[in-house]
């Protein structure tokens, strides 16, 4: 690599973590170059103007706080009626009730999947995640020396998951089958179809899905979201989320851990015990956030859900349109939810760069252009682009990564176009 990012050297897959590589990308900025960083590396829409939360949120926690009511300790599974309104809040799309019980307080979702692997974790137990994926599933693994399987996306089927691959990789010690719906990378969202056939798949092996919902609801393709735990009398569903990203609030930190088990097939005491045992040992969210969700889950007006999604919707086909723009780059499919997309970089028809790392590290010094190379998700010479950002900075920071890749074209296929 060259212009200083010879001396960055990547981590092993396990201990990459997203925003380690974007503070290294951040170091390796131009201080002289006078263009404005435009960030399109992390899933965190509040830096944008055009992304906030609604103001029954804001009010609600500043009501809670002022009540002086919860400035003590919380339960360490939460407060009772935040896990009665997030209980409430899933159940609406479920053809079965939660009931509190179901649901344990986390911070964040990233501190429930840390619950999730805790949970299921075993002796030589294994977890199969998706490739590409989220990458705390593989360093909460590597802390508890678990074994991760990595089960392919098929871009050419829109991110569906290759069901032959994770039959082909379960054996009697996997625990645990992550799907991460609306897709976290790739911006896709699985069908009523394909989830039932990854709960049928499942119900086969006799392991529980984990299902990382953080993303749910924030749809605007063809396909609505539909939760996993819909297939809960058929598998084990845990589902993981949080208020982050729906409501806009990701540094709240107010995440949930969900048993969706009508039929009992996972619950049982013991595995409760254990649950709140290790809930015990862990920090929650600050109890006057915690208070505020029941009024900001009731009184937060679908207007306020319609606007961030016509928002993602315009700004995802900025990206797609862009993107199609450039001869070096390829999205196979068009986002249909959450904030990013996956780009397939053709390295051959670039004259001096070697792979994805090298380009984003060129790119943020060249046009101070942040996003993330494919290799921090599982895919080498791949692109993840965040699209949650205002329209014209999008467009901005789109051109400038048209003009770097003209820029460093081969000549002969500069010729040629």
């Amino acid at each position: 690599m060259e212009n200083g990012s010879a001396n960055h050297e990547m981590e092993t897959a396990s201990t990459i973590t997203i925003k380690g590589i974007l503070s290294l990308l951040m170091q390796n900025l131009d201080e002289n170059n006078c263009k404005r960083l435009i960030p399109l590396g992390m899933g965190d829409p509040t830096i944008y103007s055009c992304f906030h939360t609604t103001h029954v949120a804001g009010q609600a926690v500043v009501e809670a706080l002022q009540s002086d009511k919860f400035n003590g300790y919380s339960p360490t599974v939460g407060l009772p009626q935040t896990r009665r309104a997030i209980a409430e809040y899933l159940s609406c799309d479920l053809p079965y009730k939660l009931s509190c019980d179901d649901v344990f307080i986390t911070s964040g979702c990233t501190q429930a999947i840390d619950v999730a692997l805790a949970m299921l974790a075993r002796p030589r137990a294994n977890f199969l995640i998706p490739r590409p994926g989220f990458p705390i599933y593989e360093l909460c693994a590597t802390f508890r020396r678990l074994e991760i399987r990595y089960y392919d996306l098929l871009p050419e089927n829109g991110w569906e998951v290759d069901l032959d691959s994770v039959e082909a990789l379960a054996d009697q010690n996997t625990v645990g089958f992550v799907i991460i719906n609306p897709g976290n990378p790739c911006g896709n969202v699985y069908s009523y179809q394909h989830l039932k056939k990854i709960a049928e798949t499942a119900e086969k092996l006799k392991i529980p899905v984990i299902a990382d919902e953080v993303y749910g609801h924030l749809v605007f393709g063809d396909n609505p979201f539909v939760p996993m735990g819909v297939f809960g009398s058929m598998v084990p569903v845990l589902t993981l989320g949080s208020l982050s990203k729906r409501w806009i609030v990701p540094g709240w930190r107010l995440g949930w851990f969900v048993i969706n088990d009508p039929s009992c097939m996972f619950k049982n005491p013991k595995i409760i015990e254990r649950i709140k045992k290790y809930f015990d040992i862990l920090g929650g969210p600050a109890t006057f956030i915690q208070a505020a969700v029941p009024r900001i889950i009731e009184q937060t007006d679908n207007v306020f859900f319609k606007k961030t999604i016509n928002t993602l919707k315009q700004t995802s086909d900025i990206c797609w349109d862009m993107i199609k723009e450039i001869p070096c780059l390829t999205c196979p499919q068009k986002p249909q939810g959450s904030m990013a997309a996956m780009i397939k970089l053709n390295i051959s028809s670039l004259e001096d760069i070697s792979d994805d790392i090298d380009f984003c590290f060129r790119l943020a010094k060249e046009e101070s252009v942040i996003i993330l190379p494919g290799t921090a998700v599982g895919l080498k010479n791949w692109l993840r682009i965040t699209f949650a950002a205002d329209p014209q900075s999008l467009k901005e920071a789109l051109g400038r990564l048209k003009s770097f890749c003209k820029r460093h074209t081969k000549l002969m296929l500069q010729q040629q176009q």
